[in-house]
């Protein structure tokens, strides 16, 4: 026996299969592109900040609270005079302190021969702080090296 569809049905049938590629479109779309393990102080509130920002840009992050972040940054290469607020690891690389994310993507897609980048301290205006940006950012490279200036923005 022929069964014959209608067009309701015919209709019904292209949307619920368009809806579903959009829906698995979407779902890539939302996806992180790298993953992001933030180490942090339990008690600071712009670390959660640049955590959320940096979701907000396509990192999936892990947050991860500690109590000794001086000892994290020593492990990873940072000098004490250039240490952020807190300490993220992106890939093969670490970035201190509330970089902008065009800037990570950057290094992410540069991939230089070096540990990471940092922002030092916690300036105003920057990613996950509050406040108004009053002085152009200055990113340093952390490498074995003298430090070296990633980029002002």
């Amino acid at each position: 026996m022929r069964m014959m569809m209608t067009r309701r049905g015919l209709s019904s049938v292209l949307l619920g299969g368009c809806l579903a590629l959009a829906g698995s479109r979407n779902a890539r779309a939302q996806s992180p592109r790298h993953a992001a393990t933030l180490y942090r102080d339990p008690e600071c509130g712009c670390c959660a900040g640049y955590g959320e920002y940096l979701g907000q840009n396509g990192f999936g992050v892990t947050i991860v609270p500690t109590d000794d972040l001086s000892r994290i940054n020593r492990q990873h290469g940072v000098p004490p005079n250039l240490e952020g607020c807190h300490l993220t690891q992106i890939d093969r690389y670490v970035v201190g302190g509330h970089v902008p994310v065009g800037l990570i993507n950057r290094l992410l897609a540069g991939r230089p021969s070096i540990r990471g980048i940092t922002l030092p301290g916690m300036p105003l205006g920057s990613p996950g702080m509050t406040g108004s940006k009053t002085e152009p950012f200055t990113i340093y490279e952390i490498s074995s090296g003298r430090p070296r200036v990633y980029a002002v923005e």
